[in-house]
């Protein structure tokens, strides 16, 4: 699927009063100068205490788009071409306009224009392919490449677990139970069933979320896993990022959430930062009043799930989302969960189809919840972390390549001049990577890596310095 087209946002100022005729007429008019057309607008944006103002939200309801308003401290951090002291007093941002629009990441089209009583500036973004996945990778290459683009564990699922399944099979007459397997996840967490709601795979679970909690503003911390954006999307929501920075390790600070942000989607470990967030700091996001989803597809990937925030229950609004495709190599089969309050899960529940989760699904779901079984995940997680120890080691010896943030998943996110060529090249030599710029917050000088054993690493390592070799000449 290509990229979507390029969206504009319109940042807008204005004193106390301004009408909204001279608002929309400074638009259209900005627009119009620009050769670009007003149907292209999908926002206007605005610092946070402008909100209210008439003339704004009225004109932002004539153009029939939403109006997002960041907090003055979000916009004083966004370098604009035409700074005011005056603004920056007033407003607490030395340009509303021009950082308004350009809080969601884009960048400046047409700088500050002035009426009497208003601003504006615009921004174009040219939206990622939120449904760009790694598989797309790989397909219909015969496996001939090696798959360093899907982070499903290699080698799975193991042979008990494939039998398990296979037995199942006889059971295929009859519509699926999942009573059993429901029990056997909250015992794993130590929870109660009615906190527990089986889905096909965590993909389903973004699918509900979306379309049943009634969000008004959502908020998505990106760079990560695309699929909650464009289920939201999908569902007709306006969605708001909040993108972390390479400088910062892709750290996240709770600050940079808005405040009244009633559905906040985070990872944990983040695909495809690979950072491990600080329970402590995703706990901070919770409150009365809003949904807090944290994705830890990958945190059984983690040695002793450290972080994690699955089975708490003091947290408002948590809700955590689970997937057993990656460590057991499920990802055709389709199998995860949700772990949440009661009511939540009464009404994603209300929004599933009947069955939704197939027989051989829920056995392998009640397997790879045993004991022995979360030992042998446990063991397998000891080894990506010494496998990702040896990875980063031979990427430390590349002066070309950075790596950013602390790497706690089972994938590594780089950054090298050339990404596009070298990941080309690296299909020549036998390797498939996944790009890194179909996420929000990376540009095309990323790419992630799935972390495989020494011996699949060294080749890598090798076809890389190849690779490389030939980007140079």
């Amino acid at each position: 699927m290509g990229e979507y087209a390029t969206r504009l946002v319109v940042g807008v100022g204005g004193r106390a009063g301004v009408s909204v005729a001279e608002v929309c007429a400074l638009v259209e008019e900005t627009l119009r100068g620009a050769g670009l057309a007003s149907d292209a607008v999908t926002a206007l944006a605005t610092v946070e205490s402008k909100v209210p103002e008439p003339g704004i939200a009225g004109a932002a309801e004539r153009f029939g788009v939403p109006l997002i308003g960041y907090p003055a401290e979000k916009l004083a951090g966004i370098s604009v071409p035409h700074p005011s002291d005056a603004v920056r007093d007033a407003a607490g941002t030395s340009s509303v306009a021009e950082a308004a629009a350009l809080a969601g990441g884009g960048e400046l089209l047409v700088p500050k224009r002035r009426s009497v009583a208003a601003t504006c500036a615009v921004a174009t973004v040219q939206a990622h392919d939120l449904r760009h996945h790694g598989d797309a990778e790989v397909v219909d290459t015969g496996g001939a490449l090696v798959d360093l683009a899907v982070n499903v564990r290699a080698d799975t699922p193991p042979d008990w677990l494939k039998q398990r399944i296979a037995a199942s099979l006889g059971d295929l007459a009859a519509y699926p139970d999942g009573r059993a397997a429901r029990a056997a996840v909250a015992a794993r967490h130590g929870l109660p069933v009615e906190r527990v709601l089986l889905t096909a795979g965590a993909a389903e679970a973004f699918v509900l979320i979306a379309r049943a909690l009634g969000a008004v503003r959502p908020v998505v911390v990106h760079p990560q896993f695309t699929e909650p954006e464009a289920a939201l999307r999908d569902a007709g929501h306006q969605v708001e990022r909040v993108l972390l920075r390479a400088a910062d390790g892709f750290r996240l600070d709770p600050a940079a959430i808005p405040e009244d942000a009633d559905l906040v989607v985070v990872g944990n470990p983040t695909n495809p930062t690979s950072v491990l967030h600080p329970a402590a700091t995703l706990a901070a996001l919770a409150r009365p009043g809003r949904i807090l989803v944290v994705d830890e597809a990958f945190m059984d990937a983690v040695p002793g799930e450290r972080e994690a925030l699955a089975g708490r229950v003091d947290l408002p609004g948590l809700v955590v989302l689970r997937s057993l495709t990656k460590t057991w190599g499920l990802a055709g089969l389709r199998i995860g969960y949700v772990l949440a309050e009661p009511q939540v899960i009464a009404k994603l529940s209300a929004a599933q189809p009947l069955w939704p989760v197939s027989s051989p699904a829920l056995v392998a779901a009640e397997a790879c919840v045993t004991p022995a079984a979360l030992a042998e995940a446990e063991a397998a997680a000891r080894q990506i972390a010494v496998d990702r120890a040896h990875l980063l080691a031979g990427l430390a010896e590349f002066d070309e390549i950075t790596v950013t943030g602390v790497a706690e998943g089972p994938f590594v996110l780089i950054r090298v001049a050339g990404a596009a060529e070298v990941r080309t090249r690296l299909r020549a030599l036998g390797f498939a990577v996944r790009r890194g710029d179909t996420f929000p917050g990376l540009d095309h000088s990323w790419l992630r890596l799935a972390v495989r054993d020494r011996a699949t690493t060294g080749r890598l390592l090798q076809a890389l310095d190849h690779a490389l070799a030939l980007a140079a000449l």
